[in-house]
């Protein structure tokens, strides 16, 4: 008897320019975690989209067959209807408005137009508590975490009698705690006899999880693994992800150390809407010329916060400390100052916060640095379409051309436009905020080699990754925050995933 419960059959998808899916096939079975891995641009997101309904029928050529059925979603509601629901990698949440009018949404509990709150939220209760979240239904988004967050989303699909989940990239914001319990939540799942389709970067969660895995590359099915008959290991994994091995996941860098380019002296500042609430607290910081530095700490460390505050003022209030580029005193009051000063930060929010999405890459590579293409104030065309086409042969970045919009790009391509616009800016310190999140191995390698080029031209990098063998792979030297507070400097022989966690651990025992 055959078990399958999807099958797509022969996908083409095109967009303006190029051809995101050609002929792709994919097949999955009732009750299992099935993975879709691939490179940024290899159009994981754009299969799942075309299968929720997101690309409706008539704009992709190919069949979708669903519990023995052809199947034309004309919007996203008609895959819903039958059970295939899909968590998009932003969180679809209203911030403002409680767990239970969230998970609702659109599907109220209504009878002639008027909604049982009674309903809504003892239904609440029973959905949370099969997720394992004992928040109330009446509490804000906005005031629970994104691990929890993800998990009202796992909720809201539970609540459309859910059959297929789709989940793209559900760990990429979450911390290792938060990412251990979906992926367990999942697993349950599975025993429940809830179908899995899971799009993930972490090469160590799809081995924890996935019954099969799929391999896209260039918009192409390469092949699909079996996890329980065939040998599965990350390294096989990433030879069919990008056509070749990676022998090192980390380039090597020689590279010596110069003198202190980059120094935060007794770096405070309160929180930006709680404004009696401190959250950085007496921060010392320095970075040497051709240095990479990492800042190492769980959710809620401070490590945005801190980067954000010294990048113009970006976040909080009472901001106060000393910052100095090349032994001088700068002013770092304003974005404005903090660039002339030499610095750039390169956000973690890439979307909301790096990019004008709807923008081109020529303009979003520019943007930093309007006065490296103008004369006199007026812009030089030329000189502008010049300088994006270098930076997009430089970076690699997997586009139609420098006309194309930063939204229709993948997430690793769009890192490495804003990794153009502040690298244009010629700054002398670089301020990366978990510069490869969302990002494949192949797109990350090519992130670290561009990090180690900046260390050889002699500039100051800091580092915030939520990814410990990150660090450990990349840096010089790693100053490890906990509660707003820096608790440990430890130099690249020192460092491991142990003391990094026993430095976390003692300071919290401290402070009890």
């Amino acid at each position: 008897m055959d078990n399958t419960i999807l099958e797509m059959r022969s996908i083409t998808k095109t967009f303006p320019g190029v051809k995101a899916l050609e002929n792709v096939n994919l097949k999955v079975r009732k009750g299992e975690i099935h993975a879709l891995v691939g490179e940024n641009g290899a159009g994981k997101s754009t299969l799942m989209k075309v299968l929720s309904g997101v690309y409706p029928t008539g704009s992709y050529e190919g069949d979708i067959v669903y519990e023995g059925e052809t199947r034309h979603f004309k919007v996203l509601k008609d895959s819903e209807e039958i059970g295939i629901v899909i968590i998009h990698q932003e969180l679809a949440l209203v911030p403002l408005l409680s767990i239970g009018e969230n998970i609702f949404l659109g599907n109220e509990n209504a009878r002639n137009g008027v909604i049982s709150w009674e309903e809504t939220y003892n239904r609440t209760k029973q959905l949370l508590q099969k997720v394992g979240l004992r928040e109330s239904p009446n509490t804000l988004v906005t005031d629970i975490g994104v691990g929890k967050q993800q998990l009202v989303e796992i909720a809201k699909a539970l609540s459309k009698s859910v059959k297929l989940l789709i989940l793209d990239e559900p760990t990429a914001s979450l911390n290792e705690k938060d990412s251990d319990a979906l992926l367990n939540l999942l697993i349950e799942f599975r025993n429940q006899g809830i179908t899995s389709i899971i799009i993930s970067h972490k090469l160590n969660e799809i081995r924890k999880v996935a019954d099969q895995i799929t391999v896209l590359r260039d918009g192409m099915t390469v092949k699909t693994l079996d996890c329980h008959a065939d040998e599965i290991s990350e390294d096989i994994i990433i030879k069919n992800m990008v056509g070749r091995d990676l022998a090192d996941r980390y380039p090597p860098r020689s590279v010596p150390i110069g003198e202190t380019i980059f120094e935060v002296k007794n770096w405070n500042a309160y929180h930006q809407h709680h404004r009696d609430r401190q959250v950085l607290h007496n921060i010392n910081v320095t970075v040497r010329k051709g240095e990479v530095v990492g800042i190492a700490g769980l959710m809620g460390a401070g490590r945005t916060e801190f980067a954000m505050s010294v990048f113009g003022k970006s976040y909080g209030h009472k901001v106060s400390g000393e910052v100095f580029v090349d032994r001088k005193a700068v002013d770092v009051s304003t974005v404005r100052k903090a660039i002339d000063a030499g610095l750039a930060y390169v956000t973690e929010d890439r979307k909301q916060l790096g990019l004008v999405l709807n923008d081109t890459i020529l303009h979003n590579t520019t943007l930093a640095n309007l006065d490296g293409i103008s004369n006199n104030s007026v812009i030089d065309d030329i000189k502008e379409m010049k300088v994006a086409t270098d930076y997009r042969s430089k970076l690699r970045i997997r586009s139609h051309g420098i006309f194309q919009e930063t939204v229709n790009l993948s997430g690793g391509n769009q890192q490495k436009v804003v990794l153009s616009k502040w690298l244009f800016s010629d700054p002398e310190i670089l301020i990366l905020d978990e510069p490869t999140r969302g990002i494949d191995v192949g797109a990350k390698y090519e992130i670290y080699t561009i990090i180690n080029q900046l260390a050889a031209d002699g500039k100051g990098v800091l580092m915030i990754s939520s990814e410990m063998p990150e660090l450990l792979g990349t840096c010089d030297r790693i100053y490890v925050m906990n509660e707003g507070r820096i608790v440990a400097e430890l130099p690249k022989g020192e460092a491991s995933q142990e003391t990094i966690m026993r430095a976390i651990m003692r300071s919290g025992e401290k402070k009890q």
